[in-house]
């Protein structure tokens, strides 16, 4: 749901500066300080011409052999959105280390830059741009922050969520993990992120009414020992929830209560009430499942599926299945909302050029390819992925074929078009893992086995700055005297 676009017009200090617009979601001071210390540096200069960020990631951890880009419809509302409130603006003033000027321009600070960016969905690997801004110097600054914050977070959920898809592709998958999420932002975009990924679904209610994501959910263990008997609590919640309910059967014997619930069945088939399954949340699942399946199905209760839960991650799942658990579905929580096994990517966001100019990072192990950059991309004669290779944004397109990742969604600080729906994502990103060859389908950890081919003309650049900033450094002598 995309917040409202801010007002137009002017933006003095008496014309009621920084008035949110209804819907922003967060405050405009949710940045690093050194942003608006820099952009007080950078106007007091007149540095203020075009410059160029690109937002990747440096590498990628042995976890995980692609990504899945996400984030791109936060960040575009940040960027229509972003300005700075009254309360904001008098706050930074009453701290008396900004200057006037500072907070003049804030008050009518409007991003007004271009944004190019890859699909929400797709797939991507180390050091291919994602997203790339240009704008005046210090409206690109101000903004690196929050996009990092929302690109990031939901990138490291997709990919996570990706690799449980790759693990139970056939199996109904849903988001359980908002109770262990960092907070109300992260459980919501934790669920988006993850149903874009290929899940079926999520529990939390906010992110179905917010996103339209298809919702699921069951009973706790409360519901079960809220009530004298466990057959008491099963024929209460069936007739609550009569549209093939599903119960948790592990609160204290899990096959002793599949039997009582195929005992119960007749007696609600004849009130019109269909069990739809069980859930299993503790224990030895592959063994638990294998025996309430033979109940079931002994007891006439073929229909009824199982779905498990309980501290599971995309090893857990694909080992179950490789055991021939006869589960239907998957509730994944904490290792999905928190990516437990890789907490965070190494997801940068930095200058490429300025006033026409490419720029070079070089510092040891964080060197950067320079100048505005493309990611072409070619496929196989039956679609799979082939080879990427990251070009500067002038080269000839025809010098490398294929298609162009990164397209245009923003031009002087608004969407060009509208985003597409979270379903059409969701389908673009299943063509995107299907496009993935083997070898990166793996779910054993190991080095990445791809990484985009750099054009000759990015090393060119490259070189060509090298020898200009040695050519500049003074000699040992002059540095000494």
């Amino acid at each position: 749901m995309s917040p409202a676009r801010p007002p137009e017009g002017a933006h003095s200090l008496s014309e009621g500066r920084g008035r949110r617009p209804k819907g922003a979601p967060v405050s405009a001071l949710l940045t690093d300080l050194y942003q608006l210390t820099m952009l007080q540096a950078y106007l007091d200069e007149g540095l203020q011409q075009p410059a160029v960020f690109e937002l990747f990631v440096r590498r990628l951890p042995p976890e995980r052999h692609f990504l899945v880009a996400a984030g791109l419809e936060q960040a575009l509302d940040f960027l229509e959105n972003l300005s700075f409130t009254e309360a904001e603006l008098r706050w930074l003033a009453d701290q008396q280390r900004f200057s006037p000027r500072l907070i003049d321009h804030l008050a009518g600070f409007r991003f007004q830059g271009d944004v190019d960016a890859m699909p929400e969905g797709t797939v991507f690997f180390a050091d291919e741009p994602i997203l790339r801004v240009t704008a005046p110097l210090p409206q690109a600054q101000l903004v690196e922050s929050r996009l990092l914050n929302l690109v990031h977070f939901q990138t490291l959920i997709a990919s996570k969520a990706a690799r449980v898809v790759l693990a139970a592709p056939d199996r109904l998958l849903v988001d359980f993990g908002m109770r262990r999420a960092h907070g109300e932002e992260a459980a919501l975009l934790a669920a988006r992120a993850a149903w874009l990924a290929g899940f079926g679904g999520t529990a939390t209610a906010e992110a179905g009414r917010r996103f339209g994501i298809p919702l699921f959910g069951t009973m706790a263990h409360s519901f079960i020992q809220a009530h004298a008997s466990e057959e008491a609590a099963f024929e209460a919640f069936a007739r609550a929830w009569p549209k093939r309910p599903t119960l948790l059967v592990d609160t204290y014997d899990t096959e002793a209560a599949v039997a009582k619930l195929v005992a119960l069945a007749p007696r609600l088939a004849q009130e019109g009430i269909q069990l739809g399954g069980v859930r299993l949340d503790s224990g030895d699942l592959a063994a638990h499942a294998r025996a309430v399946r033979a109940l079931l199905d002994a007891g006439g209760l073929p229909r009824m599926h199982i779905f498990a839960s309980g501290n599971l991650d995309e090893h857990r799942v694909a080992a179950l299945l490789a055991q021939g658990a006869p589960i239907d579905g998957f509730g994944v929580g904490t290792a999905l909302d928190t990516s437990g096994d890789v907490p965070a990517l190494d997801a940068v966001y930095k200058l490429e050029a300025y006033a026409g100019q490419p720029r070079r990072k070089r510092s040891e192990g964080k060197a950067t390819w320079p100048g505005a950059k493309q990611v072409w991309r070619r496929h196989d004669d039956g679609g799979q992925l082939l080879a990427d290779t990251l070009g500067l944004v002038d080269e000839p397109p025809d010098s490398h074929g294929g298609q162009a990742l990164l397209v245009p969604v923003m031009r002087g600080g608004k969407r060009i078009a509208p985003q597409p729906t979270l379903e059409a994502v969701r389908r673009y990103h299943d063509t995107q893992r299907r496009s993935l060859p083997p070898a990166l389908c793996t779910l054993t950890p190991g080095a990445a086995t791809f990484a985009p081919v750099v054009s000759d003309a990015v090393r060119a650049c490259a070189a060509k700055l090298d020898a200009a900033s040695s050519l500049s450094r003074p000699s040992v002598t002059t540095a000494r005297s």
